[in-house]
């Protein structure tokens, strides 16, 4: 039998699911960009960009773990609007910040901390429960598939978000862009409305709430392949990764325009479409383990090449690279990550691996804020890219499971949390 490619679109309620993740990628990915470009316009300093990260990981550390427990026990559906409606307005206060307040006065990047501080306890309790609400609405015979069409649908949201949004803020002015990134937050909400609400799997009661959190810890622990995939993206993220960095990159290396900034950013993204639409009519099934650590070393060796660039061009194209093989590992790990959750505790392992992936992004931003500061602009990334390979090198010492994971023989069992 052929592979279908679209079989997970086939799915109603994956697209109206699929809606709400372009719609809300979409709008994060532009306040990024108003919120890099507005902080670094106010203080000069690339510290201050990395402190972004750091006010939006603390909230999400913090609540990650419960966001898996209240996933698991509440209805999932009723969490993704209440946390997605709590985007939306942290949006509008965004924009009141940017109307009203004096930009000259001392500290007043502060506000803009505070509430970004607000959207990491809403994407506390949102990653988790939209993560196991996929594995609900797709039959696990497609996970596969849903996950590579996933995976293109954020990255194309999160390829025009930041392009579109840099040249809307460029053009027009940041109140437009505000304008623009409300409408988009509450239409991407009328989305998830349209998905209707799944009932939960048989979750023990009577075990306390702390217990049922070292469950989803001690799963991915335990469990040498999700945690070897895990560990690979966390160090690539963290230190390998520029996106943080690149507004000092675009005034003071490139010389380029809010404009500029979009596209160095949207650079990884247009590669990870690309590569994502090939997985879904080829999907990495044999030999996953190997392409999964070869892909995560070719990511660091592109953040390399790219500190040692000084063209736009040139710059440009070893992002978009940078997106192929991040776009690989993307719909590998999800793949991993779907098909050996257990379904009464999908919820809190995809906590635990929001808080490898996802802080990563943040204390990524954080450690390379510190780092440029420390070593300058240029060292601080050729350092995190050498890290980045160095992990990929211990990882496939360490983990022979993942070195050798076949996703056709692990598709072919269901999981159980007394079988990692």
């Amino acid at each position: 039998m052929s592979h279908d490619a679209f079989a997970a679109l086939r799915l109603r309620n994956f697209r109206y699911f699929l809606g709400f993740r372009l719609g809300l990628t979409f709008a994060a990915q532009m306040q990024a960009v108003f919120v890099g470009w507005q902080i670094y316009d106010i203080t000069k300093d690339p510290l201050s960009l990395g402190l972004i990260g750091l006010a939006e990981v603390i909230p999400f550390i913090s609540t990650a773990l419960f966001g898996g427990y209240v996933a698991d026990h509440f209805n999932r559906r009723r969490i993704v609007l209440l946390c997605g409606t709590l985007f939306a307005l942290c949006s509008v206060a965004l924009l009141l910040i940017t109307m009203y307040v004096d930009k000259t006065l001392p500290h007043v990047e502060l506000l803009f901390y505070a509430v970004i501080f607000a959207t990491g306890i809403a994407r506390g309790f949102l990653a988790p429960a939209v993560s196991a609400l996929f594995g609900q609405i797709v039959p696990r015979e497609l996970y596969l598939n849903a996950a590579a069409w996933n995976s293109n649908l954020w990255h194309v949201a999160a390829v025009a978000g930041p392009a579109i949004g840099g040249r809307i803020y460029g053009g027009f002015g940041d109140v437009p862009a505000y304008n623009v990134l409300i409408a988009i937050s509450f239409l991407a909400l009328g989305s998830m409305w349209m998905v209707p609400s799944y009932p939960l799997a048989n979750t023990s009661t009577d075990e306390s709430v702390f217990r049922s959190i070292y469950q989803g810890i001690s799963f991915v622990v335990k469990n040498q392949v999700v945690f070897g995939a895990l560990f690979l993206d966390m160090i690539a993220v963290l230190f390998g990764g520029v996106v943080y960095v690149l507004p000092v990159f675009a005034q003071e290396v490139l010389h380029v325009g809010p404009s500029g900034l979009g596209d160095l950013r949207a650079a990884p993204l247009y590669g990870s479409v690309l590569v994502g639409i090939y997985l879904a009519v080829r999907p990495p099934m044999k030999h996953a383990g190997w392409t999964l650590l070869t892909c995560v070393a070719g990511f660091g060796a592109c953040m390399i090449a790219f500190a040692l660039s000084a063209s736009m061009t040139i710059g440009f194209a070893l992002l978009f690279l940078s997106g192929v093989f991040d776009g690989v590992s993307v719909v590998i790990r999800a793949t991993i990550l779907q098909l050996m959750m257990p379904d009464e505790m999908r919820g809190r392992v995809s906590a635990v691996n929001n808080i490898f992936v996802n802080t990563s992004n943040e204390l990524g931003a954080f450690e390379s804020g510190v780092a440029a500061r420390l070593l300058g602009l240029i060292p601080s990334v050729i350092v995190g890219g050498s890290i980045s390979i160095a992990s990929v090198i211990g990882t496939g010492m360490l983990a022979p499971k993942l070195r050798r994971l076949d996703l056709r023989a692990l598709a072919s069992h269901k999981p159980s949390p007394s079988a990692p």
